[in-house]
């Protein structure tokens, strides 16, 4: 799998602002992925050094809506999200550099 099929997309939440400072970074990674390859995939991408990557698999929500047939339901997808840590004398990635 290429760096870019695997690293998706970022999350932007207020705990993953919050980690920023500490060169703590959150992204939504593809489900079938693992540790290993979400740090070499973070690392070629954003061309820093990872300490260490925690994963989480989410699950989607089920959502409810009201139309004229009367309600449907229906399911967010489910997810995997990964939190990354830099090491200290590692430089910070650039995009989240920007939002702080």
């Amino acid at each position: 799998m290429k760096a870019q099929d695997i690293i998706l997309e970022p999350i932007m939440t207020e705990k993953s602002y919050a980690g920023i400072p500490n060169k703590v970074y959150t992204f939504k990674v593809a489900t079938s992925a693992n540790k290993i390859e979400i740090r070499k995939a973070v690392e070629e991408l954003f061309e820093v050094q990872v300490a260490r990557v925690n994963t989480i698999n989410c699950k989607g929500k089920t959502r409810t809506r009201n139309t004229k047939s009367g309600q449907v339901t229906g399911k967010t997808s489910d997810y995997k999200k990964a939190v990354v840590f830099l090491k200290p004398e590692s430089k910070t990635i650039a995009f989240f550099d920007s939002l702080n």
